[in-house]
């Protein structure tokens, strides 16, 4: 059989007619090579492309952009309930409230968790809201109930001062509308999978205003594909969730302000330390995020252990108020070149464990920003101590290549790493060659030692 194909395509019998869907134009060009030789040009393979499928690629964009905006809203509800937050900076907005007010938040915080989480893993253990889990493993299956009030439970926590990530609960969201939708218009198991993973980066999109990262983060991490049948319609998905996310959220980038920072000698020589250093670091990180994810309380435990681990976080916030919630504000002083040495150093080693004490007590959420702004307090830590043997350079550039090749080595998507952290600050395409360069050896360090990301680590038990 093989020896009759191979005869077929040497003799130009083989055509583009055999693609599905097959192109316009039948005849072949004056080469009589086919168009399938090019690799990313391939037929759509299980998940067929069809006319029902994009329209349910479009509505699934325009949901997920719907319900980013209304999780986004019940995070700000909940951040002024808290601390009387409204714009600038969450991280000051704690700092002024009272010792006591951060503590009460903080166990305000683990109670409504505890008793949310308790509830809805007791009477709707029988639906799937893991929707990593559900691409990698499975046919993209989720529960709609339990994903919607897991994300619900999941932004208020986050707003009364949790630190964990804003993200997991849109992205969630968006995988649980395409798996909804996919029951609706009878998809076939491939076709729901690859619009689960189109769901899941477009609720990541939209909530932080990154288009293109959100397709790459799909392609890249969700799918660990960029052929044509495969980005084409996470790019769609993200275009439509981000725009229609435009109706509350702003279309201005996640970090304001940053500067646009030259490239130099050594920059491009601390990228080589700095991504040996991270790639390190990552793997450490990843491993307390695997170890405390699959030793979380269970039953009747969580109703305790939850409140108890997060009046911790809340007495530990009374130094450090910059550990409440995602580390947004972390990384933006950090990329402005703001925090000194000491408080920095607190920072690189309180954020990793106040986020593995929230996640291993139970809280669902997610861990991308909290990545994030450890890799730029990283970078702003050790160019600070770099600028002692080589001066010269912004410290704001340390921390973008940090957070770059943080985010690129614990994803295992170095492409989506550095186009995030380029799309939430609308800067580093003036040292994109240092930030590829510690994003490169970062990711690779961390491959070689161990290999799992900050999402394979959660996965649960089988």
């Amino acid at each position: 059989m093989a020896f009759i194909k191979r005869l077929l395509r040497n003799s130009g019998a083989e055509s583009e007619r055999q693609r599905v869907p097959q192109p316009m134009i039948k005849r072949r060009i004056a080469s009589g090579r086919g168009a399938m030789e090019q690799p990313n040009v391939t037929d759509d393979g299980e998940a067929k492309l069809t006319a029902v499928f994009w329209c349910c690629v479009v509505v699934t964009g325009v949901l997920t952009g719907l319900i980013g905006d209304g999780l986004m809203a019940v995070l700000k509800v909940a951040e002024h309930a808290a601390f009387g937050y409204q714009h600038g900076s969450y991280a000051q907005a704690v700092a002024q409230s009272s010792d006591g007010r951060r503590v009460l938040m903080l166990l305000v915080s683990g109670l409504v968790g505890a008793g949310g989480w308790y509830l809805i893993r007791r009477y709707l253990s029988h639906e799937h809201a893991e929707i990593d889990d559900a691409i990698w493993n499975g046919d993209g299956e989720l529960g709609f109930r339990r994903s919607s009030l897991t994300s619900l439970v999941s932004e208020i926590v986050i707003g009364l001062g949790a630190s964990v990530g804003r993200e997991a609960a849109p992205k969630l969201m968006g995988g649980a509308t395409g798996s909804t939708l996919a029951h609706l218009f009878k998809l076939s198991p491939a076709q729901k999978r690859l619009l689960v993973a189109c769901g899941g980066g477009a609720g990541l999109a939209c909530v932080y205003n990154v288009p293109l990262g959100g397709a790459i983060f799909t392609a890249e991490v969700l799918l660990g594909s960029f052929a044509l049948p495969t980005v084409m319609p996470a790019l769609l998905c993200s275009l439509v969730a981000t725009g229609t996310a435009y109706l509350t959220l702003s279309a201005r980038p996640t970090y304001l302000d940053i500067p646009t920072f030259a490239n130099s000698p050594s920059l491009m020589t601390w990228s080589v330390v700095g991504g040996l250093l991270i790639g390190v670091l990552a793997v450490l990180y990843i491993r307390l995020i695997g170890w405390v994810s699959n030793r979380r309380p269970k039953g009747a435990r969580l109703l305790w252990v939850m409140p108890l681990s997060f009046v911790v976080v809340g007495v530990i916030g009374i130094w450090y108020p910059q550990i409440f919630g995602n580390g947004k504000d972390m990384a933006h002083d950090a990329f402005l070149g703001l925090g000194s040495l000491g408080l920095l150093f607190a920072l690189w080693m309180l954020k990793p464990l106040v986020t593995a004490l929230t996640l291993g007590s139970g809280a669902a959420g997610g861990v991308f920003t909290p990545f994030l702004a450890t890799g730029a307090v990283v970078g702003a830590l050790s160019g600070s101590l770099w600028l002692h043997v080589w001066p010269g350079t912004p410290v704001g550039a340390f921390a973008l290549i940090g957070a770059a090749a943080m985010i690129g080595a614990s994803m295992q998507a170095p492409l989506a790493g550095l186009v995030l952290v380029m799309e939430l600050t609308h800067s580093g395409f003036t040292i994109v060659l240092p930030l590829m360069l510690a994003t490169l050896i970062a990711t690779a360090v961390t491959r070689s030692i161990d290999g799992y990301s900050m999402y394979s680590a959660r996965l649960p038990r089988k």
